[in-house]
């Protein structure tokens, strides 16, 4: 499946669909069962070209099975919905049975993780605003097995449907995305930029959006921990980029005949090639 977008904007990775399945790829790239892993290494793989997927027992990690859609996964977070609303925020080690639940888990856990889990990492001020943060995501379970993360120029439209399109894109092509999806709505709030994780804003922030009246993009990776692993990955200065399948496709549509055929955009693009060779 060809993408004009990307073309257009000079991507240096595939864009990536995801994909609801009953199916996982063959050889697709997948946690083991029950063991930590951030699904941003999942996204990476696919937008380097190779699939990857996840099912209920190998998204990672909690954040990413609320973010995917496999339900409310906080729950199971070491000391339940509680012990995780005092991670995100000041720590569990002063929590009434934090220290029990601390001790039982430090053998399978990285000390940096460890670390979070005792003082918290300070995402939100307190856990009753991380309490308010849970009831505002817009949760839900999948009807499929897997979530598939395929580079958008494998995926056969006659068999597979995209939920989402997702670009990584640096603060150029990220501008250009932002003027795309505008482009041709006649209203100018059709990107949205959500506090969430970053699984969170390629997953359930996108799939709400495809089921509205006019879906709207979704940027991401302002999640920092999320911004270290992709980092590893992709490289720096890269941010999400999520489309709902028919605001991609209205998107794909107006390449032709827009601003990026334009000696503005040109400019931009041009910038970039002189920045690069200065260096």
């Amino acid at each position: 499946m060809d993408c004009k977008i990307a073309k257009a904007i000079h991507s240096k990775y595939h864009p990536v669909a995801l994909i609801w399945s009953d199916v996982k790829p063959e050889a697709a790239m997948q946690f083991q069962e029950r063991k930590w892993g951030c699904v941003m290494w999942l996204m990476a793989n696919a937008a380097k070209g190779k699939s990857s997927a996840c099912d209920i027992k190998t998204f990672g990690c909690v954040g990413a099975g609320v973010g995917l859609g496999f339900g409310n996964q906080y729950k199971n977070f070491p000391g339940g919905e509680n012990g995780f609303c005092h991670f995100l925020s000041s720590g569990n080690a002063t929590r009434e049975g934090g220290m029990a639940v601390a001790e039982q888990i430090k053998p399978f856990m990285r000390p940096e993780a460890y670390d979070n889990f005792l003082h918290g990492e300070r995402y939100i001020k307190t856990p009753k605003l991380v309490e308010r943060f849970i009831e505002c995501l817009p949760m839900m379970e999948i009807p499929t097995n897997y979530v598939v993360f395929k580079p958008l120029q494998d995926v056969n439209l006659s068999s597979e449907k995209p939920q989402t399109v997702i670009f990584f894109a640096d603060p150029d092509q990220l501008s250009a995305l932002t003027v795309l999806a505008n482009y041709g709505r006649g209203s100018n709030e059709n990107v949205i930029i959500p506090y969430a994780a970053g699984c969170q804003t390629i997953g359930i922030y996108p799939y709400r959006e495809a089921i509205s009246e006019n879906p709207r993009a979704v940027v991401g990776l302002t999640d920092i921990s999320a911004r270290v692993y992709i980092r590893k990955q992709l490289g720096d200065n890269l941010m999400s980029f999520a489309v709902p399948l028919s605001l991609y496709e209205e998107m794909e549509q107006n390449v032709s005949g827009s601003f990026l055929e334009r000696h503005s955009w040109k400019d931009v693009v041009d910038g970039q090639r002189k920045d690069m060779s200065v260096k």
